[in-house]
């Protein structure tokens, strides 16, 4: 018996408790999550019950108040439920998901801690925290304190320090020669990891994968390990292995890069001058995508169309034995373009022919095929044994659509021509025009540019390129991030070409591939093509342009001629005002009850209900309640569309 009093006392108390609940939701009419309700529902039945004793009087007229008692409580569980949406909004916090969040937040923690240890011990806190300024004296010596945190931190800010070492439009002098110091090596992993992360990524023994393997790696970085190997057909191929756990390590790195970067945008000048936190984002892109190999994979592709140049060669990723942490493609053999140079000469090869060939293959991926390798360092180009030029390493691709590829092809032309005024205009169709620009001040400070860099005799150097973006700054336009990988190429490029060919002029080779591309661009056939398409797209429209024409004028000679405007004919767009116009009816009812309790309350004698309670203060109090329910289903509204 006292079992099944038990039972049937649990079995209330639980309807009692998602009663309240559901009632609270109901009246509010928006979803929440079951466990938010039961605790809803559980603290508005706990209130109830001394609610209902401190207000019941002994007195017939005591269903009122165990009515206003219920409201009351009922009105508890309201209020938590909107209390909980303000500090935790629905789905931001579940039981599963708030342990994976704590466990991710403790490793982050400890690895954000000795990021922190690294840079206090290389005397980077005070730059961090804004009280130290930059000057000449300074800036080598926090130079190489950066470069070495950076290599202390690990792959991640390795790669940053590399990226950055390419923004010469954002770096002085003094950060680009340190940064650019940076190597991307690490201990090789041993031989079992990696023969049985291969076995497992492709589910069968290596035997049958191929005819031999070499266990000594090719070149081994933070990221992944290569190794030479032979396929059962014969092909000599390279094999490049993701490390184990670098993915955990990345992701933890680039929040703490992340933070880093909005901290310097906020509390440093040069931060936000720089737009720390943009370009933490386009990095933490880049690094994302360089960690699938199956990306890299079509990159290689992808690059390979765009530019069809006969005398640069790329690897070809072997079908059916790539994924997202192992690609197998065919053996470059070659000579860094670092050590390209003496080879070149020997063999009896122009250096700065095999320059201009490099050259002329990135510009014409930019400018032509939208896609290109974006990190074309030293390491990433060999001279092949042919005389050709292999292009290494497609994890970090970048990709322009045919808008920006016209705006750059008239850009670099602009430049070629010394013009200002066009020049002006690729510029501000190349960036998001702000609202306050003043083209014709941007365009006398791009002529005294081209004054000091383009005039005739002077030999162009790449400090040119660092001035136009100081004016671009200036102005305020925001350099796209695509455009931005553009010029990282670009700046990437320039000093391997200077370690392949001594003094080659990019500028004026950039220059001549202007010219010739417009030369290319004016030919007969080149225009009849162009004519060509544009018919074939203004065709349909100049056919149906007479009817049409017709139809105008003869309404118009009628008097018939009418505009027809559907207001409000999307649905979403109903949707929006109705919902608008309910939480104004919903404010203006809780604003009126609210008003009348207050009047209500304020108001001496009426029938008594209880010796110390007047039929008016317990209207009042009812209309109170339900003043507060009104207003927070409003705000419950308001706050769930901003969550």
């Amino acid at each position: 018996m006292d079992v099944l009093i038990f039972l049937i006392a649990v079995v209330s108390f639980a309807v009692l408790v998602w009663g309240m609940a559901v009632a609270a939701r109901r009246l509010l009419g928006v979803r929440f999550g079951f466990a938010r309700l039961v605790v809803a529902g559980m603290t508005g039945l706990t209130v109830a019950e001394p609610l209902a004793r401190s207000l019941t009087v002994g007195t017939p007229q005591d269903g009122w108040f165990i009515l206003l008692a219920t409201l009351c409580a009922q009105l508890v569980t309201v209020a938590f439920l909107v209390v909980t949406e303000v500090l935790l909004p629905s789905g931001s916090v579940t039981p599963i998901r708030w342990l994976r969040s704590w466990r991710s937040s403790m490793a982050r923690t400890r690895r954000y801690l000795q990021i922190s240890r690294i840079l206090i011990r290389r005397g980077l806190g005070p730059y961090l925290r804004g009280r130290r300024r930059l000057d000449a004296a300074s800036r080598a010596r926090l130079a190489a304190s950066i470069r070495q945190a950076l290599e202390e931190g690990g792959v991640t800010f390795v790669k940053l320090g590399q990226v950055l070492s390419t923004r010469r439009d954002l770096l002085p002098a003094e950060f680009i020669d340190e940064l650019s110091a940076l190597r991307d090596q690490a201990a090789p992993i041993p031989w079992p990891e990696i023969a049985g992360r291969l076995e497992a990524e492709f589910g069968v023994p290596l035997g049958e994968l191929f005819a031999e393997i070499d266990e000594q790696p090719l070149a081994a970085a933070s990221v992944a390990q290569v190794h030479t190997a032979r396929l059962l057909s014969g092909a000599e191929v390279v094999v490049k292995v993701q490390r184990p756990g670098i993915h955990a390590v990345v992701e933890r790195d680039l929040d703490i890069v992340r933070r880093l970067a909005r901290t310097l945008e906020t509390r440093t000048s040069w931060g936000r001058s720089t737009g720390a936190l943009s370009l933490a984002e386009g990095f933490a892109q880049a690094v994302r995508e360089e960690l699938d190999f199956r990306i890299e994979a079509r990159n290689m592709t992808a690059v390979a169309a765009a530019s069809a140049d006969p005398g640069v060669v790329y690897p070809v990723p072997c079908e059916g034995l790539c994924t997202s942490r192992v690609l197998v493609m065919n053996r470059l053999h070659g000579v860094p373009m670092s050590k390209a140079g003496p080879v070149a000469a020997a063999r009896g090869a122009d250096p700065s022919a095999l320059a201009s060939i490099l050259l002329r293959c990135i510009l014409r991926q930019v400018m032509l095929g939208g896609v290109f390798h974006a990190d074309p360092h030293p390491g990433n180009v060999l001279l092949l044994p042919d005389g050709r030029l292999g292009l290494l390493d497609f994890g970090s691709v970048g990709r322009i659509d045919s808008a920006l590829r016209s705006a750059l092809q008239r850009l670099l032309l602009a430049i070629d021509r010394a013009d200002p005024t066009a020049l002006t205009d690729a510029l501000l169709d190349l960036v998001p025009r702000p609202e306050n620009a003043d083209p014709a001040r941007l365009e006398r400070s791009l002529g005294q540019f081209m004054a000091r860099h383009l005039a005739a005799g002077m030999t162009p150097e790449a400090q040119m390129f660092t001035d136009l973006f100081r004016i671009v700054a200036e102005y305020g336009l925001a350099i796209p991030p695509e455009i931005a990988a553009v010029f990282r190429a670009l700046g990437t490029l320039e000093g391997g070409l200077a370690d392949l060919a001594p003094g080659f002029d990019m500028i004026g080779a950039a220059r001549g591939f202007a010219t010739t591309y417009l030369a290319e661009q004016a030919t007969p056939e080149a225009i009849r093509g162009t004519l060509t398409e544009e018919l074939v797209t203004v065709l349909p429209i100049i056919r149906r342009l007479p009817r049409r024409l017709d139809r105008i004028a003869g309404a118009l000679e009628q008097g018939r001629l009418s505009v027809s405007v559907r207001l409000l004919a999307d649905e979403r767009d109903r949707q929006h005002i109705t919902g608008l116009l309910h939480q104004v009816l919903l404010t203006i009812l809780g604003a009126t009850a609210g008003v009348m309790a207050v009047l209500l309350l304020g108001t001496d004698g009426g029938p008594q209900v209880t010796p110390k309670v007047s039929l008016y203060e317990l209207l009042g109090y009812h209309l109170l309640v339900v003043s507060v329910f009104l207003v927070l289903r409003v705000l419950i509204r308001i706050f769930r569309s901003n969550s």
